[in-house]
Formats: C-alpha cells, structure tokens, sequence
C-alpha cells in the first residue's frame, strides 16, 4: 500500500530500471529456500514421531469384519468381538418411523475397546475381507486395515472416558453401522476389567496326554515284512 501511495504516477514518480541484479535474485532464493527449511524440519520430525509406535505399553490387534471389529489383547490375553448396539428398531424405517433414536444413535457397540490412560497403545490392523478403516477423531487415530497386512498405528489417551469413531472406508452395505467405541480407565480400574473379561472366559480343557509307548522287552526280535512271528506269516 506504502509503494502504491508514495509511487503513483501523480506524484512524478519514475520507476527505477534494472535487469538480471543478481543481488536481488539470490535473496529471492535464498529466503524461501531457508523458510522451507526451517518449516520442513519440525514438521518431519512430528510426522515421524506421529508414526513411530515402537516402545508401546500395550498391543492390540485390530480385525476388521463386514461388518464389526475383533480385539485381540496381545499381552493380556483377551480376544473379543465388537459389534453395533443401536437395535434395529430404531435404524428401519420401512413402514414408518422408527423408535426413538438414542442418544449415541449408530455409534454404540456392544463391547468397546477398553485402555488405561496414560499408557502408549499399539494397534495392529488388519482386516479379514475389504478395506475397512479405524477411525477415532478424538485419538488421532485413521488407520486402514488392508487384506493381506498388517499395518501399526497407537495413540495415548490423556483423560479418562469415551471416545468414538467409524469405520472411514465405504465397506459394504451396512458400512455405517461399523462404529467403534474406546473406554478409557484408570489403571486400577482397568485392571479390573482385565480380572472381570477373564473371568468370563471359557476354561480350556488341558490336552489329553497320549500314553507313551510300552518298552519293547529284551530279546525280542522285531517283525520284518514277510517274516514270521511265533511262527506266523506277517
């Protein structure tokens, strides 16, 4: 605005001329070139630690299903399903309107993932069909899940509560009833719910034990195809 106003034609001023001023050029690239630099620096540094979940506290795997999640605590030991919670009821509306809707409409399941705050989790995503994806906004977590791998990702709560999120792919028909739901605890009070699921679980039965085989005795002769034991053909 200053040039636009103090250099205006209307006030006799001349435009100065000049032509390759290599001084004016190596500025014009040299400051840039710093100011990316010095943008680039933190934020590849952030990028890599947002992807780095080595060091975790806990793993868990993450299965996706057409069309609900399976958990698979790797240390703990507890495996479990999680599907949608809102009832049919309230989602057809074939002939009419449905039921009322709850208040977490299509985002409520019957089991959440349940995780201590304060700790790093790890989560290992997989998927057993298509492309699905994990989405928790509030986790900073989106994380495909692709047939045939398994990809990281981990994120640490910091407040204790629930947190929600959907599946971010278009994975079939009943798509947008995939939601997920994370319960954050306190470590005691997620170490009872550790005491609680494994409670619930079934006992596994040991193995039966295959007796071993009785000695053969001294001086017996083992039987050779087309030899004769006690004097019979075998």
């Amino acid at each position: 605005f200053w040039s636009m106003y103090k250099h205006r034609r209307s006030m006799g001023a001349k435009a100065a001329q000049f032509h390759e001023n290599t001084t004016i050029e190596i500025i014009w690239t040299v400051v840039p070139l710093v100011v990316l630099v010095a943008m680039a620096w933190p934020a590849t540094r952030t990028m890599i630690e947002m992807k780095d979940a080595s060091n975790a506290d806990m793993a868990i795997k993450v299965t996706a299903y057409q069309w609900r999640w399976e958990y698979d605590y790797q240390n703990e030991g507890l495996r479990y399903v999680s599907s949608l919670a809102t009832p049919r009821d309230q989602i057809e509306e074939f002939e009419g309107p449905g039921a009322a809707k709850n208040a977490n409409y299509l985002l409520e399941v019957d089991r959440p993932m349940v995780v201590p705050v304060g700790k790093k989790v790890r989560l290992l995503i997989a998927s057993n069909d298509v492309m699905h994806g994990w989405y928790v906004p509030q986790l900073g977590v989106n994380q495909y899940g692709i047939p045939g791998f398994i990809k990281d990702a981990w994120f640490t709560a910091t407040k204790v509560g629930t947190f929600r999120g959907q599946c971010s792919q278009i994975c079939g028909k009943e798509h947008a009833y995939m939601p997920i739901v994370v319960e954050v605890k306190s470590e005691a009070d997620y170490a009872k719910w550790v005491e609680e699921q494994k409670a619930k679980m079934p006992k596994r039965e040991p193995a039966a034990q295959v007796p071993a085989a009785a000695p053969a005795q001294a001086g017996a002769a083992p039987a050779a195809a087309g030899g004769k034991v006690d004097g019979k053909a075998t």
